[in-house]
């Protein structure tokens, strides 16, 4: 079995620059993997029709760009933070969810490129399971992530 490829962080990048953030591409600066990177990675893998998403550590938005500009930040100690991401991933949820997680190098700085799959009809629906449903069940509708409503819940 051959390795799977490993996305072009700058293409990524180009496409963020060009689009902004949208249905399958969100950025977090990646100091930290808090509730509102584990409400995104929830949202892809629920969203019906999506195909997953992709979450990018590393990179910051210039707020004084009028057009999308990110600049490359880059993540403390990825190696730690990627452990953390698995570990959360494992175990914050219902069931245990394994994105492919992959440290890249861009402008001498580290990037994290998170794949998220979308999980299939009968997993869903994925959520926090301190939250419990609906409150911790998301999905994502454009570039943002949205708590469930009991309505969603049927088109899992």
């Amino acid at each position: 079995m051959s390795p799977a490829a490993i996305p072009d962080a700058r293409e990524l990048i180009e496409q963020l620059n060009t689009l902004d953030e949208h249905a399958r591409l969100e950025v977090k600066r990646g100091s930290n993997i808090d509730r509102s990177f584990l409400e995104t990675v929830c949202a892809f893998a629920n969203e019906p029709e999506l195909g997953g998403g992709t979450v990018i550590l590393g990179l910051a938005r210039d707020p004084a760009s009028l057009l999308p500009y990110y600049d490359v930040v880059g993540v403390p100690d990825p190696d730690q933070l990627s452990q953390t991401i698995a570990t959360q991933c494992a175990n914050a949820f219902n069931l245990p969810l394994r994105p492919r997680v992959h440290t890249v190098e861009v402008n001498e700085k580290p990037l994290i490129i998170i794949e998220v799959p979308e999980l299939s009809r009968s997993e869903k629906p994925l959520y926090l399971k301190n939250l419990g449903l609906p409150r911790g069940a998301f999905r994502r509708i454009g570039s943002t992530d949205h708590h469930c409503t009991d309505d969603d819940l049927v088109v899992f």
